[in-house]
């Protein structure tokens, strides 16, 4: 599943950070998750990730960014 979210923290020695889903539920992503064209990410930032199961952040790609995966239409 794939779904919009906002950037809360990034740390960028670690490339890993936390989102807010747009319902308000956090996820937390690591460096494999950051979309390598991705250098750096800031607080207020609009994302796409990629879900797996349990809701584990499996990808992170900016949202002006064509992502790595199909998106589904809307």
């Amino acid at each position: 599943m794939t779904v919009p979210a906002t950037v809360r923290t990034y740390d960028a020695a670690t490339r890993s950070g936390d989102l807010l889903r747009d319902d308000g539920r956090p996820l937390r992503f690591d460096a494999a998750a950051l979309d390598p064209r991705v250098r750096s990410l800031r607080p207020g930032q609009r994302v796409h990730c990629r879900l797996g199961p349990d809701d584990v952040v499996v990808a992170v790609v900016l949202a002006g960014l064509s992502p790595l995966w199909p998106l589904p239409s809307t």
